[in-house]
């Protein structure tokens, strides 16, 4: 399975959105895939609320704080498979606050930033941020298109 998606209980996300945000996304890790030609790549995304994503900051990245979305890399382990990306963590409770354009287009953004995380871009300049901004405006162009996925 290329997509994974784990809710945590309490967690309510409207079905419609549920099921509108699992399609786009898979249509994203599919389009990274074939731009890496590859048939497809395995990601898990969970999504939770504050507190769960504030322990996860804590222990892994010495921030106790909430944060909108997290993304853990398996490519970079030892002996991993080629196309385990690895998991993006997004916040609703975070996500919510910060949405100016509605949920769904904050959470598809959060994915899309996670995911070119997973991939190995990073926002530490400005010309990095660029790129990456890039890379996940075009994987989010192709996730709302219909018909065969393309390589972004």
């Amino acid at each position: 399975m290329a997509l994974a998606v784990v809710v945590d209980e309490d967690i309510a996300l409207p079905a419609a959105t549920r099921t509108k945000l699992l399609r786009e996304v898979k249509r994203m890790v599919k389009a990274a895939a074939l731009h890496d030609q590859r048939a497809d790549y395995e990601v898990v995304l969970r999504l939770c609320g504050d507190k769960a994503i504030q322990e996860l900051n804590r222990a892994w990245r010495n921030k106790n704080k909430p944060t909108d979305v997290l993304a853990f890399a398996q490519r970079e382990a030892a002996n991993a498979d080629a196309n385990l990306l690895g998991d993006i963590v997004i916040s609703i409770d975070t996500a919510k606050r910060q949405a100016k354009r509605g949920l769904y287009k904050e959470l598809l953004h959060l994915a899309s930033h996670g995911l070119c995380h997973l991939m190995g871009y990073d926002h530490d300049d400005d010309d990095e941020e660029a790129e990456m901004n890039a890379r996940a405006a075009s994987l989010r162009k192709e996730a709302a298109r219909t018909g065969r996925v393309r390589a972004a």
